[in-house]
């Protein structure tokens, strides 16, 4: 049997982790799964080394408070590779552990592969120069990514956006009304709040008084709020006070049909903004962090556009309200000019047809073409002598 060994530290990277083990499982039945994952890895046979919570940290001033047991948890891992030697080691997104990870072990002689490549191109693009030498190979997510490695003279392979086998696009918004009882003609607006408890914290206050504004103009609108297992006791405890208590979701296909019925979406960035392109849904995009943070990030984004829709596209084909401007009253006139607009969310519909398709992979499924690189990678390694 062979040993992969694998790391995410955030929701998304367990997403990508758990289909990428059953893609490479299909392909080598042989190999065998260890390392640090959330829920979904675990359930497709990986054996996390302690909670992949631990790790889910963002911000440059969230990070300080974490960094001894940020630190333990990093020379944990490095001695656990040590002592398993895993025919590869994947580490997936989270560039904060993942590229130190990656530097402790790199005199074990074990291959290495970063699937979802740093954003240099986004902001630090100086990080680069720091880059060499940390993997055998580097996968990407989006199109325009080896190019701009390539200019720095590091290989890259895209490989397909993970959001395609999402199943975003595949909900029952019918299923959906008659499991909670709600009218055919009720109006849905669907508010992603973010996968780790600090950036939910900081949003669903802003949240909630957005959706205060908005209950005087729609009556009968009815709140949808996804909720991963690592924030849904938080988002249950913030919505408590809410005047209109909104459906939270924590089930994967229940979210997808929450999408389909929705007419709108107040959304994070990141990810999920492409789930809902996905799913044709109409949105804005917001974010909040610590001041502090905001004012050194500003300073080292070199990007016009935060929202990944808006990134791909190359112009502001959503809304994005960011920080000063994450504010109730700008939040809840730009969702109903979008519930009330009709040709505003289909402008929005078909932008979002042109920037799915320029994330699919050369062939297959994204995981199919992840696991591809992997085997290589692999294989490679077992070829030398």
């Amino acid at each position: 049997m062979t040993p992969v060994y694998l790391l995410a530290g955030e929701h998304s990277g367990d997403v990508l982790g758990a289909r990428l083990i059953a893609a490479l499982r299909a392909a080598r039945p042989d190999l065998t799964f260890a390392g640090v994952g959330g829920p979904r890895m675990r359930a497709e046979g990986l054996s996390s080394l302690f909670p992949m919570q631990d790790l889910a940290v963002m911000g440059l001033l969230e990070v300080l408070p974490q960094l001894r047991r940020l630190r333990a948890r990093l020379a944990e891992t490095a001695a656990d590779i040590a002592a398993r030697r895993p025919g590869v080691l994947v580490t997936i997104d989270s560039p904060g552990f993942a590229l130190r990870l990656l530097r402790r072990v790199s005199g074990l002689g074990v291959p290495r592969v970063h699937y979802v490549a740093p954003q240099a191109w986004a902001w630090r693009e100086g990080r680069v120069r720091r880059f060499p030498g940390l993997w055998e190979r580097l996968l990407c997510l989006l199109p325009f990514e080896p190019a701009f490695f390539a200019r720095h003279g590091l290989p890259a392979h895209f490989v397909g956006h993970p959001v395609l086998e999402s199943g975003a696009d595949q909900g029952d918004a019918a299923r959906f009304r008659a499991r909670h009882g709600l009218d055919p003609a009720a109006r849905m607006l669907v508010l992603m709040p973010g996968s780790r408890p600090g950036e939910a914290t900081r949003l669903l206050p802003v949240y909630g008084a957005t959706l205060a504004l908005l209950a005087a103009r729609f009556p009968g609108l009815v709140p949808v709020v996804p909720a991963p297992t690592a924030v849904a006791a938080t988002v249950r405890l913030a919505t408590e006070a809410w005047p209109v208590r909104p459906l939270i979701v924590t089930d994967i296909g229940e979210k997808h049909d929450a999408y389909a019925a929705a007419a709108a979406a107040l959304t994070k960035s990141g990810t999920s903004t492409l789930e809902l392109a996905l799913a044709g849904v109409p949105m804005a995009v917001t974010y909040r962090v610590n001041p502090l943070t905001a004012t050194a990030a500003r300073a080292l984004i070199r990007v016009p556009h935060v929202a990944m829709v808006n990134l791909l596209a190359g112009r502001a084909v959503v809304p994005e309200l960011l920080q000063e401007a994450c504010r109730p009253d700008r939040l809840a006139a730009t969702l109903a000019e979008l519930l009330d607009d009709a040709a505003a969310r289909e402008a929005q519909q078909r932008a979002f047809r042109g920037v799915l398709a320029s994330l699919a992979p050369p062939q297959g499924r994204p995981s199919e073409a992840a696991a591809a690189e992997v085997l290589a990678a692999l294989d490679a390694a077992q070829l030398r002598p």
